[in-house]
């Protein structure tokens, strides 16, 4: 049962072919190390005892993706990360972010088409829904015009997606996800971004570890409680045990259309106070920050509706904000104790 993960050196990446390779998946990561590191194929090998097969290279390279899809015709499915992801950033570089994040789904669909490879789970993203006007949102709820290119591409690669499916063998389930935090039980991967966060739980951890002078909040007049921007944080563990069940209900052909959609998501909204006052309590350290201005492209809050997934997939997000914040300070400190 061999599985492609694109962008499997990456956060969710590395932690979903962790869970693959212990539900007994043989797993390819092919990745271009844009926003990650290779060691990260060293920490899977330590935790599973498995070390998956690696391919360096960019998804955007056409002729190289073809060539892979070729030499791995038995693939059983494929789960898309491969993506940038920062909202700040595709607002100021939205061609780069159409051009990586759109030409790459597109070359691999035309690869799995011509090598016939069937399934594939697609990491997109709550951003798809821009500020709904119900909370909490569920899979049924209209799809807004995008607060930021980066949503657009999430918003366009759905579209892609089922375009394709209409004249193909293919079948896609898309996982829409809120906001994954925390990290590996073991401390042996987590949210690593290269150079200055764009997230807020790696800005608040390498702030209290001294790496960054201070965490901006950004904004705190929002129409929510506190002031501060929600969302529904979900423990990446949680996150990457779906993306299994997904790849499972493929192979098992339970899927009940050839396009499914998901959210992946707690049901709970927390603040970015709130966070910050979990992480205060299971660090047992004030943490350094100041409210400054809002960011362009944020949403006011948005929470998920995941009775659908619960449900249909038979999964549900397990851990607490508390735990999410413990194991994102574990990994951090661990990890600079050895850099």
């Amino acid at each position: 049962m061999k599985i492609l993960v694109t962008g499997g050196t990456g956060y969710i990446g590395s932690h979903t072919v962790v869970e693959l390779q212990q539900q007994g998946f043989e797993v390819v990561i092919v990745d271009n190390l844009s926003n990650s590191q290779v060691s990260v194929i060293d920490s899977i090998e330590k935790i599973t005892g498995k070390r998956p097969h690696f391919e360096e290279f960019d998804l955007v390279d056409y002729v190289k993706t073809l060539d892979f899809f070729s030499r791995h015709s038995d693939l059983k499915g494929v789960i898309h990360f491969a993506a940038f992801k920062a909202v700040g950033e595709s607002v100021e570089k939205p061609l780069v972010y159409y051009r990586n994040n759109l030409v790459s789904l597109m070359n691999i669909l035309e690869a799995m088409i011509s090598s016939k490879v069937e399934n594939l789970v697609f990491s997109s993203s709550c951003t798809v829904y821009g500020q709904p006007d119900v909370l909490p949102v569920s899979e049924k709820a209209p799809i807004k015009k995008a607060e930021s290119p980066y949503g657009n591409t999430k918003q366009i690669s759905e579209e892609i997606i089922q375009d394709t499916l209409k004249s193909s063998h293919l079948k896609a389930i898309a996982l829409r996800y809120f906001n994954p935090i925390g990290a590996h039980e073991s401390a042996l991967i987590g949210e690593l971004p290269l150079g200055v966060p764009n997230n807020l739980v790696p800005f608040i951890t390498q702030t209290a570890i001294g790496l960054r002078k201070q965490l901006s909040v950004f904004g705190d007049d929002y129409n929510t409680p506190d002031g501060t921007a929600v969302r529904d944080y979900i423990h990446v563990v949680d996150l990457a045990q779906a993306h299994v069940v997904a790849v499972k209900r493929m192979i098992e052909a339970k899927m009940k259309h050839n396009f499914e959609i998901f959210n992946l998501g707690t049901g709970n909204g927390y603040s970015v106070l709130e966070v910050i006052k979990s992480f205060e309590k299971v660090a047992g350290m004030p943490l350094n920050y100041q409210i400054v201005s809002r960011r362009a492209g944020d949403v006011e809050q948005v929470w998920a509706d995941p009775s659908w997934s619960n449900n249909e997939l038979g999964w549900k997000a397990q851990k607490s904000l508390d735990e999410m914040n413990a194991s994102a300070w574990k990994w951090e400190k661990a990890y600079r104790s050895q850099h």
